[in-house]
């Protein structure tokens, strides 16, 4: 583990340690006394007080990035260097530039690396794919999606423009990168709007719409508004719900709701759960069968550069206000 950010620390470290693949053997962070905290607080083997100390620790084999955006891509890079497999959170990095440089490292060095995006390995979003698969809503037209909480706080990385910070970045890339997987394409054209803080010049609110070939996507996002998040799928003869789209809960099961669309007061429902599982422990231990097998990541980097491409074309049409190809 990369530095001892909350996110590794509540969440992905244990949800690893329950996985049947993966095992926590280290833990560095620039703050030798944190990292031997975090690593008695969790029951990890061994602590180091720098990043590069982790790195060139002989018993690890995969590193987890969970540091600040701008810091992804160049820690990355340096992990990959020292022969080590790369789980790094979204986004992976500031730019298609930036994710370019991680492909190309891969191909160099063989290793793997994988944009750490978990709802790509929650049983929730294999159900829809299957329920569209097999025709359950006609054709899908129409994908709407929402995803936000408040946070105002200056000091938290999230509302640093210099380090990636912002709305689109955060969580808008949820809802790029699932109407994508939905419509098993990329969009043709995006046009946005963007609202920014005027203090902190972060995008604190961005609503955004995908033209597909077969549909449009639209989706909102913000860092300043009540939390909620919901995915709406419409299709010719009927639509899915996802509830809790994102942040699946892990004390309860997920509930998928499909409508036959007969009327407007819900009596051709169909409510699906999905059991309870953790998907950064699916994550973690589908990243490491991949190591241990040979096979390719549940999300490849070639998928990471369409959507970055798509943020990149957003946040241009943020700017000019007008409909911008990715």
């Amino acid at each position: 583990m990369l530095g001892a950010a909350k996110i590794a620390t509540k969440q992905v470290i244990p949800a690893m340690q329950l996985g049947e693949w993966s095992e926590v053997v280290a833990i560095g962070s620039r703050d030798e006394a944190r990292a031997r905290a975090a690593a008695a607080d969790l029951g990890i083997p061994a602590a180091h007080g720098s990043y590069e100390a982790l790195i060139a620790d002989p018993n690890v084999e995969a590193i987890y990035n969970p540091l600040p955006n701008h810091l992804h891509v160049p820690w990355s890079m340096k992990a990959l260097e020292a022969g080590k497999h790369v789980l790094c959170e979204k986004p992976i990095g500031l730019s298609v530039a930036e994710a370019g440089q991680l492909r190309d490292a891969r191909d160099r060095t063989g290793l793997l690396v994988q944009e750490a995006f978990m709802v790509r390995t929650h049983p929730q979003w294999f159900a829809v794919h299957d329920l569209i698969r097999t025709g359950r809503i006609g054709d899908v037209r129409s994908v709407t999606g929402y995803f936000s909480y408040f946070n105002r706080d200056a000091a938290n990385i999230r509302n640093v423009p210099d380090y990636g910070g912002g709305a689109v970045m955060d969580i808008g890339c949820y809802l790029i990168n699932t109407a994508r997987w939905i419509f098993g394409s990329e969009p043709r054209r995006v046009v946005a709007m963007i609202d920014r803080d005027p203090d902190m010049h972060v995008d604190r609110l961005a609503s955004f719409m995908l033209e597909f070939d077969k549909g449009h996507a639209i989706g909102t996002c913000s860092t300043q508004v009540a939390p909620y998040q919901s995915v709406q799928i419409i299709g010719t003869t009927g639509r899915i719900e996802i509830e809790i789209p994102f942040n699946a809960p892990t004390d309860r099961p997920c509930r998928v709701v499909v409508d036959d669309g007969r009327d407007l007061f819900g009596g051709g429902e169909e409510s699906i759960a999905i059991p309870t599982c953790n998907q950064y422990t699916l994550q973690g231990d589908l990243f490491s069968r991949a190591i241990r097998e040979g096979g390719q990541s549940a999300y490849p980097l070639e998928d990471t550069i369409g959507n970055m491409r798509v943020i990149e074309a957003v946040f241009r049409s943020g700017k000019t206000g007008a409909w911008e190809r990715p």
